[in-house]
């Protein structure tokens, strides 16, 4: 298999992940927040929360970090 190949099946699956992940975040924004009421609370992240943010972070660096292999590649 080609690395070109690889790397593209790499975007592919990592968009798609990313995606994902991203949709599965909770927002802090409740009902309120959309009738002008600030619902600006700072809270911190815990467990499966965390782990899904820092799931996320990583799928997208190799995502990104896979584009660029494409472009630097010589075609």
């Amino acid at each position: 298999m080609e690395i070109v190949s690889i790397l593209n099946t790499t975007i592919i699956i990592t968009s798609i992940l990313a995606i994902l992940l991203i949709l599965l975040q909770q927002r802090g924004a409740s009902l309120g927040a959309g009738f002008g009421a600030s619902g600006e609370l700072y809270t911190e992240r815990r467990g499966l929360e965390k782990s899904l943010f820092i799931t996320t972070v990583i799928v997208v660096m190799i995502f990104v970090l896979s584009i660029l292999g494409i472009l630097l590649i010589p075609s």
